[in-house]
């Protein structure tokens, strides 16, 4: 899994940052990828990354109904469109996002070449779940509804036991083909061999925490328990908590207390204010790494690749 960040900051854009949005690209499923939030100018950002097609594009989640992370929408939803073999679209957010979305294509008389699905939250709920993947979503604590979403990936079944089945006498084929996907084989001698015999031990999945605007709450460390990377808000820069309160946001320090507290791996953080430039970004990143080592600053176009073990950054 890869995060790929369109737009960074708060509010309204600037020359260096665009307003949110987050792609989480799976290179091993076709080059699918999801959307988190969908600010103005947000398809102008998809435009510059080439990996990531809307016609691969399957779900969008929206974190709340504040301009700079929703009014980028439309006009994806329209230019899909365009593209050929884009298939079922589904949007998660809050409640509301189906009048928006219902009124503007009827206003503008959009007519859509592709199914699309607008699936409404309470919070506290799954918001999807297959085979691959869970995503769970809570209420944060924001001016207005706004959700947090925990992606949980499903364990990976283990590797083979190279080493046993050499001693076993089984060559490399479509032996360990049938073994990988679960099914049993049958030797010359007539025994049979059980794919858990040979596997090894399955591998933990990885967990992902991308948080809508919010001040500092318990759903915010919850939702972040135990992951191998949170992305949180930093709008404002440590020692203006007082302004944070108000707008109901957090400061840098404070997404850095989030991610201690939960015991997350890595923490990037996004949506700054446009009072900040970069060099300022720069020192706040650098102080909030006295409470949270492993912390990066997002900017439009900058990539996590998602591991257990590490996060690497390009």
């Amino acid at each position: 899994m890869k995060l790929i960040f369109l737009g960074t900051g708060a509010g309204r854009p600037t020359l260096e940052r665009n307003v949110t949005s987050i792609a989480l690209h799976f290179p091993e499923r076709h080059n699918r990828f999801w959307l988190f939030d969908a600010g103005e100018g947000t398809q102008h950002r998809l435009l510059g990354i080439k990996q990531l097609k809307l016609s691969k594009l399957d779900r969008i989640f929206i974190t709340h109904l504040h301009g700079d992370h929703l009014y980028g929408l439309p006009g994806i939803l329209t230019s899909r469109s365009f593209i050929e073999g884009a298939g079922k679209l589904t949007v998660h957010g809050p409640k509301g996002l189906r009048a928006y979305l219902e009124t503007i294509m009827e206003i503008s008389q959009v007519h859509l070449d592709y199914e699309l699905e607008i699936l409404e939250l309470d919070g506290g709920q799954v918001a999807f779940e297959d085979e691959s993947f869970r995503v769970e979503a809570e209420e944060l604590d924001h001016r207005i509804q706004c959700f947090g979403y925990r992606i949980l990936e499903s364990p990976k079944s283990g590797a083979l036991d190279l080493e046993k089945l050499a001693h076993l006498g089984i060559p490399p084929g479509p032996a360990y083909g049938k073994l990988k996907r679960g099914e049993s084989i049958v030797l010359e001698d007539g025994s049979a061999i059980k794919p858990e015999e040979v596997l090894l031990s399955p591998q933990p999945g990885l967990t992902v925490a991308i948080l809508g605007d919010t001040a500092p709450c318990a759903n915010a460390v919850e939702l972040a328990r135990d992951a191998d990377l949170l992305v949180h808000e930093s709008t404002f820069a440590a020692g203006m908590e007082e302004k944070a309160e108000a707008y109901g946001h957090s400061t840098i320090a404070q997404a850095a207390q989030a991610a201690h507290a939960a015991r997350a791996g890595c923490l990037v953080v996004t949506h700054f204010s446009a009072r900040f430039g970069e060099e300022d970004v720069e020192r706040m990143v650098d102080d909030a790494r006295g409470i949270f080592a492993n912390l990066h600053a997002a900017y439009d176009g900058r990539e996590f690749e998602i591991s257990a073990a590490s996060t690497k950054v390009e």
